[in-house]
């Protein structure tokens, strides 16, 4: 990224909506996905939109596998579609959904971020707050649902956080990209201990975010070892490794 930052930055695409704005730019080898005054959302390296530039979607793509064989998965927010995609490419998935409250910005996922027509792939456009009780259950749920103001009211959003641990299968998890306070602890944390009874694990990432990681039920743990050597034999397909994210994870503080 050090290179490409000093390379001048091109606008490919700029789309006003009933949300405001929604940008496309590209910088070297990378494309990034702006909503509203530059306000960053996601980064695509354009010659693999499976890699995964920043901790923040690693860490989530880590909770994925803390699952041993998902073959379902609902994406709550889109951004680029690049954790979608990498999730697609690295997951024996069969069947996933994405709930998208903007409209442009899947198209723009398609066709300038390189979003593939995937045939398990289902994009939904609109809230997920309203949305989500019509879809299937899963064993997989990411919630990342970002404006260019910050988290969305579901990230703080008691009934729709527990209709979302509801939505699980059995041994499934739900994968929270969640801001993090001053103190390095998870936006709203007395309100996601009460809700999940303490019983999660968190990811701090560099970026300033916090990725939660919680099980479908009280009686389902983490399983370290498992989850390590899933990590550990991915890491040559991904590119990278997740030992670093591996060592931060902590149970919920």
């Amino acid at each position: 990224m050090n290179e490409s930052d000093q390379r001048e930055e091109v606008l490919l695409a700029e789309v006003h909506d009933a949300f405001g704005v929604v940008r496309v730019v590209e910088v070297g080898e990378y494309r990034f996905l702006e909503f509203g005054d530059a306000v960053e959302q996601s980064c695509v390296f354009t010659a693999d939109p499976a890699w995964l530039e920043y901790d923040y979607t690693r860490a989530m793509l880590l909770g994925a596998l803390c699952h041993a064989a998902p073959e379902s998965a609902l994406f709550l927010g889109l951004g680029a579609g690049n954790l979608t995609q990498a999730c697609l490419k690295f997951l024996p998935l069969e069947d996933v959904e994405v709930i998208e409250l903007r409209p442009d910005v899947p198209r723009l996922a398609i066709e300038y971020l390189g979003l593939d027509d995937d045939p398990r792939l289902t994009i939904r456009i609109g809230d997920a707050l309203k949305l989500l009780e019509s879809a299937e259950t899963t064993d997989l749920l990411f919630v990342d649902l970002y404006t260019d103001q910050g988290p969305g009211a579901g990230h703080l959003a008691w009934t729709f956080l527990e209709a979302c641990q509801a939505k699980l299968n059995p041994d499934g998890w739900l994968v929270i990209n969640q801001w993090a306070t001053n103190d390095g602890k998870p936006l709203g944390a007395p309100l996601l201990r009460g809700l999940f009874h303490r019983h999660y694990w968190e990811c701090p990432v560099k970026e300033g975010n916090v990725a939660l990681l919680v099980p479908a039920d009280l009686d389902q743990e983490l399983d370290m070892q498992g989850l390590r050597a899933r990590a550990e034999a991915l890491a040559p397909r991904l590119g990278y490794s997740l030992d670093t994210l591996l060592d931060a994870l902590r149970p919920a503080s």
